[in-house]
């Protein structure tokens, strides 16, 4: 049993990717810290600071299936923290001599923050990646039922039509910005932390920024201004990109599942034998994907402001807020991961049904294009007049159970101003999409843009 499902063998599937799991598993953790010792000492050794052997042995030695993890588990529950169990297994590993140089000026919090930035940075890169693939999965939809109208709806009641197409672009538009956002974060978060001690670097003399700058070079990272030990803005925004990523999908999510109700009809989640069923109902074909991207949402929403006042440290080393990002920001990847995979699968795999949207359209007497009719009405005898004439209208075909189309033929008030044809022509469905083709092409042409 798994205190979290995310690490569950039997739920982790449902919450989060596999390749996320691992890129946040203990092994991978530790071999992050030990790539950023063995660059620590290829950097200092670059600057004369480290014989050049030590440093290939260092490096050698570090790879986390040569160390005892038991033994840096009982050291971590001991000090606090694994860096001083993994410097002490990596000594032994590496021998005497190197084992002199390893961890040169750092304090724990460097390898255990660049750690983090080198899993961000690669969690950064699947998201990027899973964010572009769900983006370009709705496009087909798009281009496929881009004239398809659908009912669109307002306070969950019919207001005006529009296209399914057009629908699926505004599901997908927010995932252009967030391909944008996840570079934009990437720049200022995938910086080196090496501050030693309190963050002057004081242990290496004049040497300090230099070691930084090669250590920086060595990982792929840039280097910050200043040691970053209690400035934890970068984190936090990363937390919260995951939240809006994730806001983004479960409006996806919960317009699939509205869409999926028995009454409505309109769409599907793609259908596997037994996959949504119920243990006591056969008939059952939930929206398991939308329900799972729903609860990740509010997970992770309730995570980013654990992350935020996480960012309130005190002087130059915190007391509880740093400890708690470990708690907050690994699950927020997770399940941001596990979302985007769940929601490009129903887009993928997606039933439509254009009949049922045809059918949901006409459902309600045809009341909803009252809207184009007071349009139509307005020339005639102004916005004000139009509006309250039809508004009379549609009270009446809904006493009457008669269509509006039907009402308007036989109202004397409207008749006066607008012919059969007109009004055939104004209670049109097709007729009444305004740009939303125009709108839909836009998305779908800037989605097969992204790179």
């Amino acid at each position: 049993m798994s205190v979290s499902p995310i690490e569950s063998v039997i739920w982790g599937d449902l919450y989060s990717s596999e390749e996320m799991r691992a890129l946040f598993s203990d092994r991978s953790q530790l071999q992050f810290m030990l790539d950023v010792e063995a660059a620590l000492a290829r950097a200092e050794a670059r600057l004369g600071l480290v014989p050049a052997n030590v440093a290939e042995a260092i490096t050698k030695a570090a790879c986390v299936d040569n160390l005892n993890v038991e033994r840096i588990a009982e050291s971590t529950k001991k000090v606090g923290y694994p860096v001083i169990g993994l410097v002490e297994e990596l000594s032994r590993v590496a021998g005497e001599e190197a084992a002199r140089y390893i961890h040169l000026g750092a304090t724990t919090q460097d390898i255990l923050d660049t750690a983090l930035v080198l899993q961000i940075k690669k969690a950064l890169g699947i998201l990027r990646r899973d964010t572009i693939g769900l983006a370009r999965s709705f496009c087909p939809l798009i281009r496929r039922y881009r004239d398809t109208p659908l009912a669109g709806r307002t306070h969950l009641k019919h207001a005006v039509p529009i296209t399914f197409g057009f629908k699926c672009a505004v599901w997908a538009m927010p995932f252009i910005a967030h391909v944008e956002r996840l570079d934009s974060v990437s720049r200022r978060v995938c910086v080196v932390e090496f501050g030693g001690a309190a963050g002057t670097l004081a242990s290496l003399g004049a040497q300090g920024p230099a070691v930084a700058q090669a250590l920086a070079e060595e990982l792929g990272l840039s280097v910050p201004l200043i040691p970053w030990h209690v400035v934890r803005d970068g984190l936090a925004e990363v937390a919260c990109l995951a939240g809006l990523i994730c806001a983004s999908v479960g409006k996806f999510a919960l317009d699939v599942a509205l869409m999926m109700q028995t009454e409505v009809g309109e769409v599907a989640e793609p259908y596997v034998e037994g996959r949504g069923g119920s243990s006591t109902m056969p008939q059952k074909r939930n929206p398991l994907a939308s329900e799972y991207i729903l609860a990740a949402t509010r997970c992770v929403h309730a995570l980013v402001p654990m992350m935020l006042s996480a960012m309130v440290q005190d002087h130059e080393r915190s007391t509880g807020p740093w400890q708690s990002e470990a708690l907050a920001l690994p699950q927020c990847l997770a399940l941001t991961a596990g979302a985007l995979e769940h929601a490009r699968a129903v887009a993928e795999g997606m039933q439509v049904n254009p009949e049922r949207m045809r059918h949901n359209l006409e459902a309600e007497f045809g009341l909803i294009m009252a809207e184009a009719v007071s349009a139509a009405l307005t020339p005639k005898i102004g916005r004000a007049a139009a509006h309250r004439a039809v508004s009379r209208l549609c009270n009446r075909a809904i006493e009457e159970r008669r269509s509006l189309k039907e009402v308007l033929r036989y109202g004397v008030s409207v008749a006066t101003y607008l012919s059969p044809e007109e009004i055939e022509r104004t209670t049109e469905i097709t007729a009444y999409l305004g740009s939303a083709g125009l709108f839909a092409d836009r998305v779908a042409d800037r989605i097969e843009r992204l790179t």
